[in-house]
């Protein structure tokens, strides 16, 4: 369940030849920043560089005070909201919603992912119509600055002091949510609003209030 193959569909991102160099999500996470430089240089007519290292397509909406750091690509008819800060090294696919004071660094978002009111995605990957609730947002740090390791059935040393989430496609995070870092959540499931998640939640569930995982029921 932490493999890339199992969390995401990479139809839905221009990031799909970058990520199937890698067996894991947090592998990608450092070349984030050349990988959206290269593709930038890739893209058509569509597409307006509007400043250095900034694509934006054509169909996109981003609010005049709304801040675009270099390298980033705004995808078609996303909609970049009022005082979103994109810090730089964000990859936004189409259809998405990058909201009010919303704050993106280091990110790949697929099609359809909304961090609509007031979320903090840092060094993170979010799946294909993955939603993060209001005031929602990923840590990307411990307190004690040591290195991030994956907690789940087995526990994966990632090497890296810097990762937030990696949301598999259709993840619903509930309102006021903090997801710790290297928190992995499977495809299709969902977590209660004020959840303080840490680990691997497995695909096709609900993370429940007190950190209790329980199976969706079909239908």
């Amino acid at each position: 369940m932490y493999q890339i193959s199992e969390l995401y569909d990479l139809d839905h991102t221009l990031a799909a030849d970058y990520l199937r160099g890698f067996t894991y999500p947090w592998e990608a996470l450092k070349g984030i920043k050349d990988m959206i430089l290269s593709l930038g240089q890739t893209l058509g007519g569509e597409y307006t560089q509007v400043s250095e290292g900034v694509w934006v397509h054509n169909t996109a909406k981003v609010a005049p005070t709304a801040y675009l750091g270099a390298p980033c690509i705004i995808g078609a008819n996303t909609e970049v909201r009022h005082c979103a800060f994109v810090r730089g090294s964000a990859l936004v696919g189409e259809n998405c919603v990058v909201g009010n004071s919303v704050e993106l660094k280091n990110v790949i978002l697929f099609d359809n992912v909304q961090t609509p009111h007031y979320n903090y995605v840092g060094d993170s990957i979010l799946g294909y119509k993955s939603h993060m609730g209001a005031g929602s947002i990923t840590s990307n740090v411990k307190s004690d600055k040591t290195l991030v390791v994956i907690h789940g059935d087995e526990n994966v040393e990632t090497g890296q002091k810097k990762v937030g989430a990696l949301l598999g496609d259709f993840v619903e995070i509930g309102c006021n949510s903090v997801l710790n870092p290297g928190t992995v959540i499977g495809r299709n499931s969902s977590v209660y609003p004020t959840s303080n998640v840490r680990g691997v939640v497995p695909a096709n569930s609900i993370y429940k209030t007190g950190g209790v995982i329980a199976a969706k029921k079909e239908g």
